[in-house]
């Protein structure tokens, strides 16, 4: 996977727009219990497929931008389509404290906050 740096430069903007928790938040959310009891655990993993991408998140946006890798790129792209599609899913009501909020949590979003406008922030 070769992209330009247009392409590059839109995974970037849209990974940081979706992925809204803080870094303090995400690290703080992940290390909790309600973070434990959503996910899909891959046979012989102890930890699920979302906290795993919670910590590789983190990572990410704690990387320099040209220090970004194509595998950097290639989670940025996972994330932005986990959401895209969980956010599409959305169920009625209040979802504070629903697996389906949590589940996006531990892929850096909450869907109870703003989106970010400032894809430079990092929080």
């Amino acid at each position: 996977m070769h992209l330009s740096p247009d392409e590059e430069a839109e995974i970037r903007r849209e990974f940081l727009r979706l992925t809204n928790l803080s870094q303090a938040a995400l690290r703080s959310w992940v290390e909790g219990p309600e973070s434990r009891k959503v996910g899909m655990i891959r046979k012989g993993e102890t930890e699920s497929v979302g906290r795993q991408s919670a910590r590789r998140i983190l990572v990410i946006r704690d990387t320099a931008t040209a220090d970004l890798t194509e595998a950097d790129y290639r989670h940025m792209r996972r994330v932005i389509g986990y959401c895209r599609r969980h956010l599409a899913q959305r169920p009625w009501g209040d979802v504070t404290a629903t697996r389906w909020r949590w589940s996006l949590m531990n892929w850096g979003h909450d869907p109870c906050l703003p989106c970010r406008d400032d894809a430079d922030s990092q929080g």
